[in-house]
This record gives structure tokens, sequence and C-alpha cells, in this order.
């Protein structure tokens, strides 16, 4: 599209429905799912997508074996389209805050595995008793990207322990933990795990891309090195890999303490002493008066102190 189309295009001769299309499609990657989604015909679908190609110039979503796949001008228009939808969806709520309604809106949370194990389900019962209407999408990040991820709009929400250092972002501090340990329950110790057997027995590493870890840092500062078996990059296989096996895990209280319970594992204390972690929930500083970011981060801020986290102040 050159530039002189463009000041030609009115947005009263444009159908503002067409965006919830593209959102749809976006996020579905199909038009079968999107026509579901958007409770209309797969040829009305695949017609708004016919106009939105004539109105960017651009085919914005290629099919392929796996669905469809967005281009690149796809790719920076959703951030732009999304926020545009949810500035719509913010207002049209302001009518409904009494019964806190947020029908049809779709909130992304950023977080590891191991808070989507330790707290997603209560985050979601929560947020589904206040906002039945609002639907929640857990997406997989790490620390290392998760600032990256607010800013660049793939979440609305990041849990994690990284730094959130830019100035377009705010966070606050909901808590704190430690670290613990999980084996299978037929090779668990007669007594309390000794830092002596920890160095005995190997282990299973759990790392998005590193081949160390923060009990391999602690141990050279003893002097001491550990056995690494196996390493992984999701704590959800931890007992698939351990509950037949001698490994140890050594991972956060909060996700150790639930796959115990789920995996039916031994939990132990680790016998290394390691620092504590904060755990952060943070957004961007230009949804600060979005009714639904600000109700479920607070959510989250009391589902994290209920599990029994050390609270920490506000940042």
């Amino acid at each position: 599209m050159t530039t002189s189309d463009m000041k030609t295009i009115n947005i009263d001769n444009i159908d503002l429905n067409l965006f919830k299309v593209f959102e749809a499609l976006y996020e579905e990657r199909s038009a079968t799912r999107a026509s579901v989604r958007l409770n209309m015909t797969q040829s009305a679908v695949s017609a708004a997508l016919g106009r939105l190609r004539k109105i960017y110039g651009d085919h914005l979503f290629i099919r392929t074996g796996r669905g469809l796949h967005p281009t690149r001008c796809a790719e920076e228009l959703s951030p732009v389209i999304r926020d545009a939808l949810n500035c719509c969806r913010e207002g049209l709520s302001m009518s409904l805050l009494s019964s806190g309604s947020q029908t049809g809106r779709m909130l992304f949370i950023g977080l590891s595995d191991d808070y989507e194990i330790a707290f997603g389900s209560a985050i979601l019962t929560a947020v589904a008793a206040k906002h039945p209407g609002l639907r929640l999408a857990f997406r997989q990040l790490h620390a290392g990207i998760a600032a990256d991820a607010l800013t660049g709009r793939h979440t609305d929400i990041a849990i994690s322990a990284g730094e959130f250092s830019s100035a377009t972002l705010d966070y606050l501090n909901a808590g704190s933990g430690g670290y613990a340990c999980l084996m299978s329950k037929r090779a668990e110790m007669a007594g309390s795990l000794t830092l002596e057997d920890f160095i005995r027995r190997p282990h299973l590493l759990i790392s998005s891309g590193g081949i160390v870890g923060a009990v391999d840092e602690a141990l050279r500062e003893l002097k001491m090195r550990r056995t690494i078996r196996a390493s992984v990059t999701h704590f959800s296989a931890i007992p698939f890999f351990i509950r037949q096996s001698d490994m140890i895990a050594t991972l956060p209280q909060h996700a150790a303490e639930a796959l115990a319970v789920f995996a039916d594992l031994h939990l132990a204390p680790c016998p290394v002493k390691l620092p504590d972690y904060e755990i952060k929930v943070a957004w961007r500083k230009d949804n600060a008066r979005d009714t639904a970011i600000s109700e479920v981060t607070e959510i989250i801020r009391s589902v994290i102190a209920h599990a029994g986290c050390r609270v920490a102040a506000r940042v």
C-alpha cells in the first residue's frame, strides 16, 4: 500500500469487526477455529480476511501444512490491533464494573512452567470466580525473556524472577522462596538428605539453556561438584525422568511441593545453601488503568501469598 493510498482510507469506511477477525486468525492460526471462536461461518471469515488483505496490501496469513502462518506485516500489526481492541473492551467494561464483566476478553499471562504448575490452576479458579467471561492464555517464557515479552506486547502480565528495569514496565514483588529436592520414593534416603548423599547421587538439571545451575555455583564455593546425568528445559518433565531412577532434581520450593503431591515423589530440603528468589509480577505501565490487568495482577499476588511463599513488599 502506498502513502497516497493510505491517505484516502477513511475509518468510517472500514468495518471495525474486521480487526476482531484478524485477532482471532492470528491467535488461532486457523480459519476454522477462528470461525468457531467468532460464531461466524468459515466463508465469512475468509471473506473478512480478503477485505483485510485489500486494506493492507499484504497476504497477512499464508497457508502452510500446520495452518495459517502470519506474514511480517501481520506480526507488526498484531500488537497494535490487539491493544486497540483491548482499549475498546476496557471502555465498554467501564459501564460493567459493578458486575466485573470482561466477556470476550483474552488476557495473556507469561510464565515459566514452575509457576504454571504451582499457581496456574489457583489463578484460573480465582479469575473465573471474579470474571467468568475472561479467558486466560498461559504462555511459556523464562526469566531471560520476560521483560522483552512484555515490551514486545506478546504478553499482558509476566510472572518471573527476572529483572524488569525498563522504564515502560512496572512490577510488584509478590513473594520469595527457596529450593527443595525431589527424588523417587523408592530411592529416597533412610534419613534426611545429607550433603554427602546429595553429592553421591546423579542429578537432573533443569535449565532453559545452560549446562550448569545455581547448585553448581554454590558447590564450587564449597570446592565440591555434583554429577549431572541429564538436563531438561521444563519442570513438568521432572517426574518422567526421576520416578524410575536414582536421580535428584533441585528446583524452586513452590514447584517441588506441587510435583511431589501430583507425581507421588519424595520431597526433601536442599542440603546446599542457595539464595532465595523473588517472585515478581510485571505489566506495561500503559496498561495501568486496564481493569482486567490490574485485578488479575492482584489475584496473582494473592494466590502466591496464599500458597505460602514469603510475601515481599510492593515496589
